[in-house]
């Protein structure tokens, strides 16, 4: 069963261009640092298995921010049209302008950031990270697609950590190119008998352990 969401998380709304996101910001005392999530969809800070793993950083003293890639308006058009979900470029670029509201925000940016990216969110965050090379100290990918970070692979520079279940061979094979093109601290990290959505018991915990001990070490 999925842990409850920690009862400290706090909505807040984060104000970029013309747009304003919506998100979930989790700050315990004396955070280690904070990992800020990125989902495919706009679902990122509603998304159960997000919520999971960011619950499993709190305790371990990390701050998690959860947000929706997406405006209300786009995820209902995004819903049937799916176009928004595939638009790393367009994905990235709001992953970066909410890491700019972030260094903006006296109580975040003493913090160390690092990104949680799931699905297409994974190749938003890689593009991100070239943005920011110093202040993005870790990447962690959840059966991400990093294959369409395409030709920004080999400018990360953050250490990243790439986990795939062993029962999703198609997107094991994209992640093992896409570590092939990578020139930073990498590593790929299967989880056995899981699939994509790492739905089986106990293997979501697996994710959240690995992860947390990614970020402890980079973070």
């Amino acid at each position: 069963m999925l842990k409850k969401y920690q009862s400290s998380v706090r909505p807040i709304k984060i104000d970029i261009k013309d747009k304003s996101l919506h998100g979930l910001l989790d700050l315990p005392e004396q955070a280690r640092g904070l990992v800020v999530f990125a989902h495919g969809s706009g679902s990122s800070r509603l998304s159960p298995r997000n919520q999971y793993v960011a619950s499993y950083l709190t305790e371990s003293k990390f701050g998690t921010l959860l947000f929706d890639l997406l405006t209300p308006q786009e995820e209902e058009i995004d819903t049937f049209s799916g176009e928004f979900r595939f638009n790393i470029e367009m994905l990235a670029d709001r992953l970066m302008q909410v890491t700019a509201w972030i260094l903006k925000q006296p109580k975040l940016a003493p913090y160390k950031l690092g990104y949680f990216g799931s699905s297409t969110g994974a190749a938003a965050a890689l593009i991100a990270a070239t943005r920011y090379p110093k202040e993005i100290c870790a990447i962690v990918s959840r059966g991400g697609r990093p294959d369409m970070a395409g030709s920004y692979l080999k400018d990360v520079k953050s250490p990243t950590l790439l986990i795939v279940g062993s029962l999703d061979g198609p997107v094991i094979d994209l992640n093992k190119d896409a570590k092939a093109q990578m020139q930073n601290v990498n590593k790929l990290e299967i989880v056995p008998g899981a699939t994509h959505l790492f739905e089986e018991p106990g293997k979501l915990e697996e994710v959240a352990k690995i992860a947390t001990k990614w970020f402890t070490q980079y973070l």
